[in-house]
């Protein structure tokens, strides 16, 4: 999808939202300032600015000094694009900065200060990929030991006709 030229109104608070450009990349923002100060990425928009080495300096001039009023984040949110809900996903490893995002068009929407919290939780994409999958490994490793154990004391359990078939089938 391409960068999303018409004035779109906020998922979260329903207020026109601000294009905001940004010259490095050519691109338009959508920023809710006179609303909740969500940030609307269209799809791979967000690629170019999840990183902190990454400049945001644009996008934290015109938010700074401004205060934004809260939305209520359980809602379900409908994509001001295509119109299709908006899903609830975690961005962080630790699970405590949930954005919203459309499967449909791929746009993702960030409530006021979860851009910033994302960014700093990991240096790169890369830190922040391996982090999830050691959390991953960690998790289904610790399954995967449970079940194991379980098997084991099953096992244990049995008859010794059936651990000697066990031996002859299985070794």
């Amino acid at each position: 999808m391409n960068d999303t030229t018409e004035i779109i109104n906020c998922p979260a608070c329903g207020k026109e939202m601000t294009k905001i450009f940004i010259n490095e990349h050519g691109i338009n923002l959508d920023v809710c300032l006179d609303g909740c100060g969500g940030i609307f990425f269209d799809n791979r928009e967000l690629k170019k600015f999840d990183e902190n080495s990454e400049n945001i300096d644009e996008l934290k001039q015109v938010v700074n000094n401004k205060t934004f009023e809260k939305t209520d984040e359980s809602l379900t949110r409908v994509c001001p694009v295509c119109g299709n809900n908006m899903v609830k996903n975690s961005v962080s490893v630790k699970g405590d900065i949930i954005i919203d995002e459309c499967y449909n068009c791929g746009a993702k929407f960030f409530d006021h200060g979860e851009l910033t919290k994302m960014r700093s939780e990991y240096p790169t994409e890369q830190d922040r990929r391996q982090a999830f999958l050691s959390e991953t490994y960690n998790e289904v490793g610790a399954k995967i030991d449970q079940l194991e154990l379980k098997n084991n004391m099953n096992r244990a359990k049995r008859s010794k006709f059936l651990k000697m078939l066990d031996r002859i089938i299985f070794q």
